[in-house]
């Protein structure tokens, strides 16, 4: 990978393209289904962090929601 090339998370993505969703007109919300482990999604967490995409702050809340989803 070229080092101007930013690795853009599934999990990322998948949350972009689920609130792009919410602003089109319509009554009903049509989200896509996802299927993508625990811990996949950390690993793409915490990649986004050291992208610069999240803060450490926002790193911790979404990590700490994720494993709260599992207890």
């Amino acid at each position: 990978m070229e080092p101007h090339e930013v690795n853009i998370p599934i999990a990322l993505l998948a949350g972009l393209l689920g609130l792009s969703l919410t602003a089109c007109g319509g009554h009903e919300v049509v989200r896509p289904t996802v299927d993508v482990s625990i811990g996949q999604q950390l690993i793409d967490l915490k990649r986004a962090r050291e992208a610069g995409a999240l803060s450490d702050r926002e790193y911790e809340r979404q990590r700490n929601r994720l494993i709260d989803s599992v207890e």
